[in-house]
């Protein structure tokens, strides 16, 4: 069994940051890409960010030069730093994750974590 575990979500005023966090446990051999995908009320979920095993990051346009995705690989763990957060920067945010684990690779999904951009 694997379980993406995110915390750090929350609410934050227009131009604040917030830092996001998910690890990855359980029956794991290896992590290949990990990521950030994003769903706001009404609209399909996105890719976010998302960083290979080898620190290589692609990022969806409207967070280039504002959100920072990196990891950790002997933690298992992905980030996502959110600055200069907008009010469209609202979703609920879900970690992603390319798993090889018991003879089989999975993609991976958190359970979620709201963002709120509101003042």
């Amino acid at each position: 069994q694997v379980q993406l575990v995110e915390s750090g979500g929350g609410l934050v005023q227009p131009g604040g940051s917030l830092r996001l966090s998910c690890t990855a446990s359980g029956s794991i051999f290896k992590i290949y890409a990990m990521g950030w995908y994003r769903q706001a009320p009404g609209k399909q979920r996105e890719l976010v960010a998302a960083i290979t095993s080898g620190g290589s990051t692609n990022y969806t346009d409207s967070v280039k030069g504002r959100f920072t995705v990196s990891r950790d690989n002997a933690k298992n763990t992905v980030f996502l730093q959110m600055n200069s957060l907008k009010p469209e920067d609202t979703a609920v945010y879900y970690c992603n994750a390319d798993i090889y684990s018991d003879g089989h690779e999975y993609d991976y999904w958190g359970q979620g974590t709201q963002v709120t951009v509101s003042s």
